[in-house]
């Protein structure tokens, strides 16, 4: 099962020097462009989805996030970082996959 990411260029460029593959969305065309991608990959695990890229489709994002089990997707902090009330990296994935950061 693959990692990606989708989202801030700088997110997808920071993935990208570990070796995750990503999507650049800037708009809401480029989210939903990137999430049928991914949809569509069979083996993607876990879909990581910068704040900021996931309030461009927001509806289909909380959707994904309730209803998909394989693959997984996580909201990751944006260029502005995590809202508050989110809590912090590590205690998303926690919370979605239980594993400790």
């Amino acid at each position: 099962m693959k990692v990606l990411v989708i989202g801030h260029p700088e997110a997808v460029q920071g993935f990208a020097l570990v070796g995750v593959r990503g999507f650049t969305a800037l708009t809401t065309e480029d989210v939903d462009y990137a999430l049928d991608t991914v949809l569509s990959m069979p083996d993607a695990g876990i879909v990581l989805v910068t704040d900021d890229a996931a309030r461009l489709a927001d509806e289909r994002m909380e959707d994904l996030k309730r209803r998909s089990e394989i693959p997984i997707f996580l909201e990751i902090p944006g260029p502005d970082g995590m809202e508050a009330d989110r809590g912090s990296l590590n205690e998303v994935v926690q919370r979605a996959i239980g594993i400790h950061l």
